[in-house]
């Protein structure tokens, strides 16, 4: 608070300004010294980042998925002043070497144009995959990243761009194979898992491994079976994971596994085919999982 503004009570400059009340409070003495205080936010509330990015009137908030962050303006292509009426063809000409000339600004240099291409692929898979807006942005960070250290000189930009969305899949937890990446962008899966590797090295990024748990609700949704059995299997993999059965294991098989446990247990039986045909493993590795749980975990079946 200023000096000039001191509490009548005691004579202390140390006032609080309590907006939620509307009060300037004497921290000393507590008393209220004005009961009116303007509030200067806005008139609007929001109760996450997303609403409040979504209400804000000052413009669109800063992205990564955007080459220019999305802080540039562009110069629309219609030929159209505010005031809605046409414009004569000099100043249109002047309008279209204006347009022609900032498109060109913005992309001055090559690693700009590979920037803006770059995220132009990410944005498409990642609405081909159904990934959320979280993600992408973790995957955009991480192609900066790897190009601000030119890891992507003699490298393919798609497979920087696929290993960048199944790294910032496996950052934030989201359920994504390299089969699934494989398909969306026509590479192998060889490539991707090999630009994987190298970007994960050379950037030094700590990968959490994956869940399981998170493949079982994913392939229960998949296979349309009931709450009960997926609440069982999710029990079976948190079982395996205390007795590290699922070290060097893969999370799709373990899973896999866990649901077929699960259907026999809770009597909605389910094949071993199907389920693996939901999971993208082979029959033999969902018998293998299975056999491995059974032979740690006690589990009576009634046949």
């Amino acid at each position: 608070m200023s000096d000039r503004v001191k509490c009548p009570e005691c004579g202390s400059h140390n006032l609080i300004k309590d907006y939620d009340s509307g009060e300037i409070i004497c921290s000393n003495c507590g008393y209220v010294v004005d009961d009116k205080l303007p509030d200067n936010g806005p008139e609007w509330r929001a109760f996450d980042d997303e609403q409040r990015n979504k209400r804000s009137r000052v413009g669109a908030p800063m992205t990564y998925t955007m080459h220019d962050k999305g802080l540039s303006t562009t110069i629309d292509w219609r030929g159209f002043p505010y005031t809605h009426k046409k414009i004569d063809q000099i100043k249109a000409l002047q309008i279209y070497n204006l347009r022609k000339w900032q498109r060109r600004v913005r992309l001055s240099d090559s690693s700009e144009r590979n920037l803006a291409f770059a995220l132009t692929e990410l944005s498409k898979i990642s609405m081909s995959l159904n990934i959320p807006k979280h993600v992408l942005e973790t995957a955009s960070l991480i192609y900066r990243k790897a190009l601000k250290k030119r890891l992507i000189r003699g490298r393919s930009i798609q497979g920087i761009v696929a290993a960048s969305i199944y790294m910032a899949c496996r950052i934030c937890g989201l359920a994504r194979t390299l089969d699934e990446i494989s398909k969306v962008t026509m590479m192998s899966k060889r490539e991707i898992a090999r630009s994987y590797r190298f970007i994960v090295k050379e950037l030094s990024e700590f990968i959490p491994p994956v869940d399981p748990i998170v493949y079982v609700s994913r392939f229960s949704n998949q296979l349309g079976i009931q709450g009960r059995m997926e609440e069982i299997a999710c029990e079976i993999v948190k079982k395996s994971m205390e007795l590290k059965l699922t070290c060097g294991r893969g999370p799709t098989g373990v899973a896999a596994a866990a649901l077929y446990l699960a259907s026999i247990l809770t009597g909605n039986r389910r094949t071993q085919r199907e389920i693996a045909e939901v999971a993208n493993v082979t029959e033999v590795t969902v018998r293998n999982r299975y056999s491995d749980i059974l032979k740690n975990i006690d589990i009576i079946i009634w046949v």
